[in-house]
């Protein structure tokens, strides 16, 4: 399973995303590759999931990928929430 974690620029907050997600998906027992990007690369890469915020998932209509949006990137309880929506 491959996630990415996407923010504007694809540097500080989703690179914060990408490590969060990890300790969440590593304390469900959920083994995925996880990537950090931007949102105009993560428009055109494979992707089973994109996480990502409620302004920029409109940016990411038509992929291929589920969008899980999340509110906020360093909130551990609300990622796991959502991850759990999905998997």
């Amino acid at each position: 399973m491959k996630i990415l974690c996407v923010c504007g620029l694809g540097q500080g907050t989703s690179l914060i995303l990408r490590m969060n997600v990890e300790n969440v998906l590593s304390g469900m027992g959920v083994n995925a590759d996880v990537e950090h990007t931007d949102v105009s690369t993560a428009s055109g890469t494979a992707a089973d999931f994109i996480i990502t915020s409620n302004e920029l998932a409109q940016s990411l209509q038509g992929h291929e990928a589920k969008v899980v949006i999340v509110n906020n990137y360093f909130d551990n309880n609300e990622i796991k929430q959502k991850l759990e929506e999905v998997l």
